[in-house]
């Protein structure tokens, strides 16, 4: 067991994000455990697999990372910034971990109602003209199923036309979360 663990939602793709991001801030990603928990309610089971798994190597634990999306409030039982803070704390004082861990709750930047998706941030750190590369081809194909979802937007648009230069790290947006990552490898 390595000694920084990161739970994220999803499984590999996500993971990978977490990987490019730790590397663009000059970090080993080999150093950290990645937890995928599939879906967002995973999270909020005391008896899931990884928790049990984490339990058993919890003497070689340093820092912990949960990062999770806020969701919209009106969606799911966990949606919204303020219910997901509210739940992620209570399992991890379940867990008694509450002392090593901290969170990152992803949501789209550009909305006071800190609702959305890890898709969301990424897309609210696009350039003026990403943005409107996009608002333009969902302009022109109105039948597009997904034009009111970041997750579709992100996975059929986005990644199809910038697959060279996919994120923007440097943007404002990932400031708190570059921060966060930052933490668990200070003093490791």
């Amino acid at each position: 067991m390595k000694n920084i663990v990161i739970f994220h939602e999803g499984k590999s793709i996500d993971k990978d994000f977490f990987k490019l991001l730790i590397t663009d801030i000059g970090e080993d990603s080999n150093k950290v455990e990645f937890y995928g928990m599939g879906t967002k309610s995973n999270f909020f089971k005391r008896d899931n697999i990884n928790y049990e798994n984490l339990l058993l190597e919890i003497e070689e634990i340093d820092k912990i990372l949960f990062i999770i999306d806020s969701d919209y409030e009106t969606e799911k039982k966990y949606g919204g910034y303020e219910n997901t803070l509210r739940e992620i704390n209570k399992i991890q004082i379940e867990l008694n971990i509450d002392n090593i861990s901290d969170n990152f709750i992803a949501y789209d930047k550009n909305t006071e109602t800190k609702e959305g998706y890890l898709e969301s941030l990424i897309l609210s750190s696009l350039t003026d003209e990403q943005d409107n590369c996009i608002k333009s081809f969902l302009e022109k194909c109105p039948e597009f199923k997904g034009k009111n979802s970041h997750k579709s937007i992100f996975n059929v648009i986005y990644k199809n036309a910038y697959p060279n230069k996919p994120f923007n790290f440097e943007h404002e947006h990932f400031d708190e979360l570059k921060e966060k990552l930052s933490d668990l490898f200070s003093s490791v």
